[in-house]
């Protein structure tokens, strides 16, 4: 790979347009742009690579934000693409846009667009091989778009400890229209939700990974390059969104995921941290390499320039304000081919071959400065590390050397070397310790990390169970509440029934008491009553001998102020009366209308159920005559094969007619021609034998020309027939289907006259009672008016006692017993008064009965209306019916009839058509050896062929010869 190098990612701002929902709020637009690359919000200033205003295109948005990535990606480098950002804020927007129209298409399709064209730019050598994955992290599990059955895939690492996602689809794509049909695919698999902020809400992070691997065919140098597509879920507010069940706990797991990313760019963003919690989602952990590792990562945020949504939006500003600090060490992922490997290793080999040479020298001048020499400066060796490793030679003093001295040095060397030999093997030695150790420290570090991770994992599970268990236990909180506040209130109900209950034994007592109170005042109202009526009967009396004595006296004597008075009593009691004489009046003419009315109900329902009888003696005559032409159908068919049966014996008797008589012919012309050939010459007798030979081909011509007319038109003629059995059997069956609607339709018509007598029976019931009703409320005006009249009588009876009284205390009568009296009668009117008053509740109530029973009544009429038109509608289907089965009769009539004619004329032309004098021979026939001109058994002449014709259905078969 190539040398590394950090650049930092890089973070852009688009800004989307107020929507309806937020102009209708009356939100206000807070977002200003003082200048490019600069957000104003809530006084406070946001510094990033870019700012899109809300008026951007999709295009500047993927030129300024997207469009870089794709050289990097086709030059080897990894690149990362994804949107943050709160619900309903423009991320899947940024990303997917319409892909059907090219104006609002987003980054994926056009970034996708242009890698293939920057591939048609590029040199014929390269090489391309793209494949493209594309899933979703739905509820922390990650789900395949592309391949619905693998729900939950697991992230692993590759040997060079970069995260992937095992077992995921992956498809080779050689065009845009491929990987737009990809996308399409995913899209449709994704998971969406409606909530109040966002009708199409993503409920997932997805993720469209684009892996390009390229080879140069002249070099064999490989590039790879991956570029992720992100689309996450916005954060959140479930107050805002109206989130409930499902859609409230795909808002946990997308809150809870965004929170992670967002500790790991805090973590990333300190510099401080040794821990970067990639693990705490399984998102982290796919972006990891995104995320302050390999790869140019841009990332667009995503905002809302309502004063609706300013918390949500300073915390995502916030959130790439942090992002912005992150340093990001890139490489080229650069596959080197052999000859380069091998370029290196001697590179690397002549480095160390050079650093060994400058290892002894170093060595050699040691050994001379603990010998106790000096080394002058121009011998020394210097340790800088541009140094050129020609050291010369060091000049040594032209001494003498005895040769103990040169055998102990040479000892000594060899000691020393085989101490450096020893010191060489223990340094292999714990050299290979230490990668032991150090391979052991890594396989401890994964199992520690694993053992964090299981860890993590459980103190997760741990949390979500504890979580769950307090949530259980506020749910069991609530319904134990519940159950209380329900025991409550069943206490308090079951007091209130028990109160209820009191209450209406009371009224029960009360009403008996009053009933009992009731029964004795009408006794006395009886009384009352027999006495009123023999004191009008005085009255009359009485006023009938006074007008005879005032018609008499005249106008002198003042009769008319005696009239006068006699006229207001009256009206007093005419007004007192009017509204129960009134109220009666009505009640007369509403029972004679419903009198009336039942009338016509009993009429109507005896006239229907006449109808019903003819229809049903109407179906009756209807099946007979349907058995009828049933008989008669095959009595005609019988009829038919009888008379096919004689015409083929007609047949077979003709044609052996024909063959004896063409034999006859035969011998006749034989014989003359043998009585003629005596008496001529022989050479008139062959010219007469030419002749004869001639005759006879030409009148077997015409014989067989004949024959093969009548074949044709007795095969026309079988034609006819066979589609005239057709049609008489698709009548046939037509009449059988029309019984069995007409079946049905008696049927039904039961049916439905079986519930009209059971409505009918109902509302005879609902009428006895209304009448039993009326008549009971009769009788309670007439107990009502009773009772007025003899209040009337008490209260007039009361006034002449008072006046009576007034002239006793006047003349000095008992004061104690007129007290008295006038105590006992008020008594009486106070419970009269009573008495009245509980009947006037009992008229009330009973004139609102009446009412309700008003009510019902026009919706009774209107069922009784309905069954009458259904009982029409049904009368006219009937008519209808019989009406098509008259048709279908006539019409069935009518083709017996002409199938009759039709057999009638072709037998009476059968007798007078001409005779065929060459026979049909059939196969088995045995023909006459006198026959001439050789013919053959089945009608062949020599020479001539024979054109077969299949046999019929009545098995017999014809040959057509010809010359």
């Amino acid at each position: 790979m190539a040398d590394p190098a950090e650049c930092s990612i890089k973070v852009v701002c688009r800004v989307r347009p107020m929507n309806d929902s937020e102009l209708k709020s009356g939100s206000k637009f807070i977002a200003k742009f003082p200048k490019d690359g600069e957000l104003i919000l809530g006084g406070k200033n946001y510094v990033y690579d870019h700012v899109f205003k809300p008026n951007v295109t999709q295009q500047e948005v993927y030129e300024k934000a997207a469009s870089a990535i794709v050289k990097d990606v086709l030059e080897g480098y990894n690149g990362t693409i994804f949107a943050y950002g709160q619900t309903s804020s423009g991320k899947t927007h940024t990303m997917e846009g319409v892909i059907s129209e090219p104006n609002l298409m987003g980054i994926i399709p056009r970034i996708v667009q242009d890698i293939f064209n920057h591939i048609y730019a590029l040199d014929e050598n390269l090489e391309f091989h793209i494949k493209v994955s594309y899933f979703e992290i739905y509820l922390d599990r990650i789900k395949d778009l592309l391949d619905v059955s693998k729900t939950n895939l697991s992230v692993h690492e590759d040997k060079n400890r970069v995260p992937y996602v095992k077992g995921v689809t992956e498809r080779f794509v050689s065009s845009p229209d491929e990987v737009m049909e990809v996308i399409d695919e995913g899209k449709s698999n994704r998971h969406i939700a409606v909530t109040n902020m966002n009708e199409h809400s993503s409920r997932s992070h997805s993720i469209f990974l684009i892996n390009v691997k390229q080879e140069n065919l002249e070099t064999q140098q490989k590039l790879s390059g991956k570029l992720y597509l992100v689309d996450l879920a916005g954060s959140e507010k479930v107050s805002k969104t109206g989130a409930e069940g499902a859609v409230l706990e795909e808002a946990k797991n997308i809150n809870k995921s965004l929170s992670a990313l967002g500790n790991v760019i805090s973590s990333l963003a300190d510099g401080k941290k040794s821990h970067i919690p990639y693990r705490d989602s399984k998102m982290t952990r796919i972006l990891q390499e995104s995320l302050g590792g390999n790869a140019r990562t841009t990332i667009i945020i995503c905002c809302s320039p309502s004063s609706y949504n300013e918390t949500e939006t300073k915390s995502t500003l916030m959130f790439g304000q942090r992002a912005k600090t992150i340093k990001n060490t890139v490489t080229v992922n650069l596959e080197l081919t052999a000859e380069e490997w091998r370029a290196r290793y001697e590179k690397e080999k002549e480095k160390n071959a050079t650093l060994k040479a400058r290892l002894n020298k170093q060595e050699l001048e040691l050994k001379r400065w603990r010998a106790g020499d000096t080394v002058p400066e121009e011998e020394r060796i210097d340790n800088t590390p541009d140094e050129t490793l020609n050291i010369a030679k060091p000049k040594t003093q032209v001494e003498t050397i005895s040769n103990e001295d040169r055998e102990k040095w040479e000892t000594e060397r060899s000691d020393f070397y085989k101490m450096l030999d020893s010191k060489d093997s223990e340094i292999d030695s714990s050299s290979q310790m230490i990668e032991r150790l150090k391979q052991q420290m890594l396989e401890q570090d994964e199992m520690v990390q694993g053992c964090r991770q299981d860890n993590e994992s459980l103190q997760m599970e741990m949390q979500r169970i504890q979580s769950e268990n307090e949530a259980a236990k506020e749910e069991v909180k609530e319904v134990l509440q519940a159950l209380e506040e329900l025991a409550v209130n069943y206490d308090e109900k079951s007091k209130e029934v028990e109160d209820k209950r009191k209450t209406n034994e009371q009224l029960n007592d009360e009403l008996n008491e009053k009933s009992t109170e009731l029964s004795s005042t009408s006794d006395k109202y009886q009384q009352l009553q027999d006495m009123e009526q023999h004191q009008r009967k005085r009255v009359a009396e009485m006023m009938s001998s006074l007008l005879k004595d005032l018609g008499e006296i005249g106008v002198a004597v003042g009769g008319t102020s005696l009239d006068a008075k006699i006229n207001d009593n009256a009206e007093k009691v005419d007004e007192e009366f009017t509204m129960a004489r009134l109220y009666v009046s009505r009640m007369k003419s509403e029972v004679k209308s419903l009198a009336s009315r039942c009338k016509t109900l009993e009429t109507s329902t005896a006239s229907f159920s006449k109808r019903v009888e003819e229809s049903e003696s109407e179906l009756a005559e209807c099946k007979l005559t349907v058995v009828q032409h049933e008989a008669k159908m095959k009595s005609m068919t019988t009829n038919m094969r009888e008379l096919e049966q004689k015409k083929r014996q007609l047949d077979e008797e003709v044609d052996i007619l024909r063959d004896r008589y063409a034999e006859l012919q035969a011998s006749q012309d034989v014989r003359d021609e043998l009585l003629d050939s005596k008496e001529k010459e022989h050479d008139e007798k062959i010219q007469t034998a030419n002749e004869m030979k001639a005759a006879m081909e030409e009148q077997l011509e015409t014989h067989r020309v004949a024959h093969q007319q009548q074949l044709s038109a007795l095969r026309a003629e079988i034609a006819d027939k066979e589609r005239q059995i057709e049609d008489l059997q698709d009548a046939n069956q037509c009449l059988t289907l029309a019984h069995e609607k007409l079946k049905l339709d008696y049927e039904k018509l039961k049916s439905e006259e079986a519930e009209k007598a059971k409505k009918l029976s109902e509302l005879s019931q609902q009428f006895d009672r209304r009448e039993q009703a009326k008549q009971d409320l009769k009788g309670l005006e007439e107990t009502v008016a009773r009772e007025l009249q003899t209040l009337h009588n008490l209260r007039k009876l009361f006034v002449q006692d008072l006046q009576s009284r007034v002239k006793k205390a006047v003349e000095g009568g008992d004061r104690d017993e007129d007290s008295g009296g006038s105590h006992a009668q008020k008594q009486k009117i106070n419970f009269l008064e009573n008495n009245l008053e509980q009947l006037t509740k009992v008229h009330k109530q009973l004139v609102r009965d009446n009412a309700d029973l008003r009510c019902e009544l026009p919706k009774l009429e209107k069922r009784l209306r309905a069954t009458a038109e259904r009982v029409k509608a049904l009368e006219t289907a009937l008519k209808d019916a019989k009406e098509g089965a008259m048709k279908d009769r006539k019409r069935y009539q009518q083709e017996v009839d002409r199938i009759k004619e039709a057999v009638r004329q072709r037998n009476s032309k059968r007798t007078h058509s001409a005779q065929i004098v060459k026979p049909v021979v059939r196969p088995g026939q045995q023909h006459h050896a006198g026959s001439p001109q050789g013919i053959r058994g089945g009608g062949g002449i020599r020479g001539g062929g024979s054109g077969h014709v299949s046999p019929n259905q009545n098995n017999t078969s014809y040959r057509n010869t010809s010359q």
